[in-house]
């Protein structure tokens, strides 16, 4: 590991532990009401994204963790986990604004928000590969906006499955 990711050692372990946490509490909150939750697009593009948005969280965190790796690895990793996220949002993206249930609102915002995580690690990872020594710190942002979305998801599609 190198200098620099070593600082961000116990940043990273506590992002792992709470990602891969809050990831199994989704899950398991999501499954309860998992039939009614799948009968609406937006519901189901909104519950998905914010699993895939800790898991982006929870890998990074990992991935920064592993013996040996060096910051341009690191960057390739990010890079690479963000192009991967990216995909899966722009597919969650279309659900959500495709979605024909008239009581959907807010579609532009709702399709955009789960796009700022990944950008901040895509940005992290950009800037790691041209050796931005800041670059770890729009990951750790990335974490954090990746928590915050994607618990946000989660509520909004738990609780509004019951309504």
């Amino acid at each position: 590991m190198s200098e620099l990711l070593a600082e961000w050692k116990d940043f990273n372990v506590a992002m792992a532990g709470a990602t891969a946490a809050l990831a199994g509490l989704v899950i398991v909150a999501g499954s309860v009401n998992i039939a009614a939750i799948v009968k609406s697009r937006s519901l189901t593009a909104r519950l998905g994204s914010g699993i895939v948005l800790l898991v982006l969280a929870l890998v990074a965190s990992a991935g920064a963790l592993m013996p040996g790796l060096d910051e341009s690895a690191y960057a390739i990793v990010l890079v690479a986990l963000s192009l991967g996220a990216l995909a899966m949002q722009i597919g969650v993206a279309r659900a959500i604004v495709r979605d024909p249930d008239p009581k959907v609102r807010s579609r532009g915002w709702k399709a955009a928000i789960g796009f700022i995580p990944i950008g901040l690690y895509l940005i992290a990872g950009v800037l790691a590969l041209v050796a931005v020594p800041s670059a770890l710190y729009f990951a750790a942002a990335g974490a954090i906006v990746a928590i915050v979305t994607s618990l946000t998801f989660s509520w909004v599609a738990l609780v509004e499955v019951l309504r």
